[in-house]
């Protein structure tokens, strides 16, 4: 990956992208350290912890939510929205239509998309303003001359400002950087994160106690063991291979060769992670806002409870097969396949061909989500054995499965896009 890096940087084009990214980058981590007008400093700095369900936003945001700052949702209610949309268009026929209709199907697709991350982006700011509204959140100097109310409806404005800012500068990234803007915000808010979190450590090494060295230790063995299970995760597929039939067309003879299908271990990603986590943390949302009162939810669901660690397992075993069947259409696949003229070894055509595809994907996927919910739930159950150990919210707040697979699967598609803009410019004279 760094040779691919260094490399880039040698090509002019490449180079102006990589600029551009880096700027575009730079001021989203600036605008996550502006205040929002109008929230308490002292209480959103001191008490970061209280954010209980809002720790997914903030680590994704690069600790822009405990910072108060004006671009403290981040991309979540963009990522929120593009997940609701893709599953959407699954159930609604003119919604999968569009998904099919080429560049102007992906634009209405990306303006309903934005559509609702407005509407989610005003969800959650009200939800994080009612939620610590009676808690101090507010800015004393402001409630003193003008009321409570008031005050709330500015933070609101301003976060989902705020929201969709950051998806503007994520597009910018896509048009005119080297791509995958949204995801390269996410990238740089995680290991803001991390190097939060990291540095906590070794200061408190100094400070505190020198045993604090060992937790970094421990951190930095557990980081490199799970980045290289992740990658081996992500590179791993089965190979179905296929057979294409002769066809003699006047004097030539066509086709003949074989070609296969991967089928990766690990086609979902980190989705079924976000979307299990999201389903057990949004009636928490909604409680706290209706019924801020009511605890029994976060007592009995709340982070790293066995109910919680339980659930968790589930929701992803199920979400790896439901999001398998959304990337991963056998019967279509088998279609394609027929239409080439190309077979597998020893199955018919058609309908045994899809069912084939099928067994293959359904037994692939159990693989993948089982190993998905492993790596997902060790560290839960690692921190519940640690957790009475002075500074293990330390660690716990560097170590996150779900950060780290995103990273790593950041990184790979990174190495893949500036590796695939490379060779088109070395061949673009040749395939002119």
């Amino acid at each position: 990956m760094f040779r691919t890096i260094i490399d880039a940087f040698k090509i002019k084009d490449i180079r102006k992208k990589i600029f551009l990214t880096l700027l575009f980058l730079l001021i989203y981590r600036v605008g996550c350290w502006i205040p929002c007008v109008g929230l308490n400093k002292d209480f959103v700095l001191g008490d970061g912890s209280s954010l209980g369900f809002f720790e997914l936003m903030n680590m994704v945001s690069g600790g822009a939510l405990s910072q108060g700052s004006i671009l403290a949702l981040g991309v979540s209610p963009y990522i929120t929205s593009s997940i609701v949309i893709q599953l959407l268009s699954v159930a609604f026929p003119a919604l999968e239509r569009l998904t099919k209709s080429g560049e102007d199907g992906r634009r209405k697709l990306n303006f309903y998309t934005r559509i609702t991350a407005l509407v989610l982006s005003v969800a959650q700011s009200i939800g994080i303003v009612v939620s610590f509204a009676g808690q101090g959140i507010f800015d004393p100097n402001l409630t003193a001359v003008m009321p409570e109310w008031l005050v709330g409806m500015g933070v609101v404005i301003l976060l989902t400002a705020g929201a969709m800012f950051t998806v503007w500068l994520g597009e910018r990234i896509t048009d005119l950087g080297i791509g995958n803007g949204t995801s390269l915000l996410i990238f740089v808010g995680i290991l803001s994160t991390a190097g939060t979190s990291i540095s906590a450590i070794v200061s408190a090494c100094f400070t505190i106690s020198a045993t604090y060295i060992w937790y970094l230790v421990i951190f930095f063995a557990a980081l490199i063991l799970i980045f290289a299970f992740i990658v081996w995760m992500d590179g791993g597929e089965r190979k179905v291979h296929i057979q294409y039939a002769k066809q003699i067309r006047g004097r030539k003879i066509y086709g003949g060769q074989s070609n296969h299908i991967p089928v990766k271990v690990n086609a979902t990603g980190v989705m079924p992670i976000i979307l299990a986590s999201t389903l057990l943390t949004f009636p928490q949302l909604i409680i706290s806002i209706f019924w801020p009162n009511v605890t029994w939810y976060s007592d009995w669901l709340g982070t790293n409870s066995w109910l919680y660690i339980i659930l968790t397992a589930l929701f992803i075993l199920l979400f790896a097969f439901f999001y398998s069947k959304i990337t991963f259409d056998p019967d279509d696949v088998a279609k394609r396949i027929q239409q080439q003229g190309g077979f597998l070894q020893g199955i018919r055509p058609g309908k045994e061909t899809a069912k084939h595809l099928g067994k293959i994907s359904n037994r692939i996927t159990l693989f993948g989500a089982i190993l998905l919910a492993g790596i997902a739930l060790v560290p839960s159950l690692a921190f519940k054995a640690i957790g009475t150990i002075d500074g293990a919210s330390l660690l716990i707040n560097a170590f996150s499965v779900t950060g780290l697979m995103i990273v790593v699967s950041v990184a790979l598609e990174l190495e893949k896009q500036l590796s695939a803009q490379m060779f088109m410019r070395n061949h673009k004279g040749f395939l002119s």
